[in-house]
């Protein structure tokens, strides 16, 4: 069986939650187009489905998600719905479930999520810097008000990850849990939102998100011209292959 005989995304539904999980172990759940329209296809259905309150977000395998498939980038892989789900979320209440680690673009989709369970000892980051990019994917918006100022900036530059526990200790992470007990807490959680009425769930997360500083939208405006110029520069190109040849990138800055 060939990894497009297996949906990169599955779904379950409990009740009024619905359970989305990245599916491509193999791949530590990198980012392609497979994992781009059906996430988004996913949350479209928790959006429109009156039946349901609440989602899960979570990875199937050693890890949540690793980011962005390099290999997959390299070739112009459309993963345009990545960045619908990104910029938009979801709009009922959607809890990331982290297990083993969360990076780059994998962070950013956790970040899209309105509450983040995690266990302990899990890696958080966004190394893009690393290989020629930087965090397009929400996660520099998103960060100074999770992990504050400093370790925003820290994590930005440096691409160096932080574990669950300081997460928890900035308030990045809403539940702190043992290994293996990210995804049930999660549920658990999900299931106590999903005892509430819809209607008031989710007016409450949209007020709760609009205190949010500048507007999201300002941010995209802001971000766009720079990502035009980094994501077409020859050290765009450079880092994605030194990546696939496992080489260490020769940086032009141009």
């Amino acid at each position: 069986m060939t990894e497009t005989d297996v949906p990169a995304v599955i779904t379950e539904r409990r009740d009024r939650v619905m359970i989305i999980t990245l599916n491509r172990p193999d791949q530590m759940n990198a980012i392609n187009g497979a994992i781009a329209s059906g996430l988004w296809a996913a949350v479209q259905e928790l959006n429109t489905d009156p039946g349901l309150t609440a989602g899960v977000l979570t990875g199937n395998g050693r890890g949540f998600c690793s980011g962005m498939d390099l290999k997959a980038f390299a070739k112009g892989e459309d993963i345009g719905d990545m960045i619908h789900f990104v910029q938009h979320g979801a709009e009922k209440p959607l809890i990331c479930a982290i297990e083993g680690f969360a990076l780059a673009g994998g962070l950013e989709l956790a970040l899209s999520c309105d509450l983040l369970v995690a266990a302990k000892g899990v890696k958080l980051g966004i190394p893009e810097v690393k290989v020629g990019l930087f965090a397009a994917g929400g996660g520099l918006m998103r960060l100074p008000s999770r992990v504050g100022y400093s370790k925003a900036m820290e994590m930005a530059v440096t691409g160096d990850p932080i574990t669950a526990d300081e997460g928890a200790q900035f308030g990045l992470i809403a539940r702190l849990v043992e290994p293996g007990e990210a995804v049930a807490t999660a549920i658990e959680l999900a299931e106590r939102i999903a005892e509430n009425a819809p209607l008031g769930v989710a007016a409450s997360k949209a007020i709760v998100r609009a205190t949010q500083g500048a507007t999201e939208e300002e941010l995209w405006a802001f971000q766009g011209p720079l990502q035009g110029s980094v994501f077409t520069s020859d050290d765009a190109r450079e880092g994605p292959a030194a990546f696939a040849e496992k080489r260490d990138p020769d940086w032009s800055g141009t």
